[in-house]
């Protein structure tokens, strides 16, 4: 097992920055949930909600170890579990009393299932006019798709991503390796509540947060819209390369690994040629500027590619990391636990876990000086909060919780 990351547990700060902040994960699978999970790294008291015999699916989502779900371990980590079945009128009842004093609640059931069971915007802002609810669904709130089944994958071809994402002769590509459009939504999220948050020391009310999944990416794709707008252009599928600059590609070295380049400026090209001993293309009517390269990136590949497939991984990256060329290698997830970067930024943490003794994962990112965010425990077990949350804190009488627990409404 390689151990090049980890070897402490980073300080444990007091208080994160969301200290005092009680936020209720009312969410399902992975958009809202990981919403909650970013504020629980940084200090927020989360409490996560689940039905009281299915659990929330990531339990079982593999991949597992010893029956155990492991990405479960990391999306609901920092949360304490309680159990409650919110289709039901006393389970209704029960997460209006949390209301009462909660900050945030998050939700990403299809629009109007909030509605239906009295605990829409409208009906939790009478109890909690502070309350700020994040509401996360496929096409939002609104809009004629409202009602439509909402995936990260339906979403992310949505936006138009995959139509130019993958190689000219290929289908367009979708995001395979991991929920693209839950986990950019869920970080929209975040940034909704905190709005939402901030606004409320001004006015002292909270409000609705309409975050879609196809939004959020939409968003981040820039100047699509515009460029459509304005000069009709409709992005092609064109591999790993850049509409504008060149070389910009995943090269393959003799050894069959990959060292990505980007080439943006004029000197920053120079100095690529010049580390690679080809000083004289920087002065190739083809390749003087960076328009003419974008023109003539065909040819400009076949000689990166050519220059790539003479040398090995490690010597390439050396020639190009001695010129201050702007270069990184591909990295497989075995190639980051043996990085020193990784490492020394603690990108990686170990973390506590009752099944595995420790297990190690993403730290909380972003990184704040005074009051950083951490990982103290990884997700828990279903309903293990319930007598301390339903009991101690709610004060439900010991007859009244065992007839609910009876009634499987926790």
């Amino acid at each position: 097992m390689p151990d090049q990351i980890c070897h402490t547990a980073p300080a444990a700060p007091s208080k994160g920055p969301l200290h005092g902040l009680r936020v209720i994960d009312a969410g399902q699978m992975i958009a809202a949930p990981l919403a909650c999970t970013m504020m629980a790294d940084f200090g927020a008291e989360v409490i996560k909600i689940e039905h009281p015999v299915q659990g929330d699916a990531m339990r079982s989502r593999p991949p597992e170890k010893d029956g155990k779900s492991l990405w479960w371990k990391v999306i609901a980590r920092n949360k304490r579990n309680v159990t409650l079945n919110l289709s039901k009128p006393e389970g209704q009842a029960l997460l209006k009393r949390l209301v009462e004093h909660a900050d945030i609640l998050v939700e990403n059931y299809r629009p109007g299932t909030f509605e239906r069971w009295g605990l829409g915007y409208e009906d939790l802002a009478k109890i909690n006019p502070r309350l700020v609810m994040v509401r996360v669904s496929g096409y939002g709130q609104t809009g004629p798709y409202a009602q439509r089944g909402g995936y990260g994958t339906v979403a992310e071809a949505f936006t138009g991503l995959p139509s130019f994402t993958g190689f000219p002769d290929g289908a367009p590509t979708l995001s395979s390796s991991y929920a693209q459009a839950d986990s950019v939504a869920s970080t929209f999220a975040v940034m909704g509540a905190m709005f939402g948050i901030y606004e409320r020391l001004r006015s002292g009310k909270g409000q609705e947060v309409d975050v879609s999944l196809y939004e959020p990416l939409f968003r981040l794709i820039e100047f699509q819209a515009i460029a459509y707008d304005q000069i009709g252009m409709v992005r092609e599928r064109i591999g790993n390369r850049s509409t504008t600059d060149s070389p910009r590609n995943a090269y393959r070295t003799r050894d069959d690994r990959y060292i990505t380049i980007s080439a943006s400026t004029q000197k920053s090209f120079n100095r690529l040629v010049e580390a690679m001993g080809m000083a004289e293309l920087a002065t190739d009517p083809r390749f003087t500027d960076g328009l003419l390269r974008q023109r003539n990136a065909d040819v400009l590949d076949q000689i990166m590619t050519g220059w790539f497939l003479r040398h090995d991984f490690d010597h390439a990256l050396k020639i190009l990391e001695e010129g201050e060329v702007v270069a990184g290698p591909i990295l497989t997830i075995a190639d980051i636990f043996q990085d020193p970067h990784y490492a020394a930024r603690e990108t990686i943490v170990p973390v506590p876990d009752p099944h595995f003794g420790t297990v190690r994962m993403q730290n909380a990112i972003p990184r704040m000086s005074r009051t950083p965010g951490r990982v103290h425990r990884t997700g828990g077990e279903l309903g293990e909060e319930n007598e301390a949350i339903w009991l101690d804190e709610l004060g439900l009488p010991r007859e009244e919780y065992d007839r609910l627990r009876a009634a499987k409404v926790i």
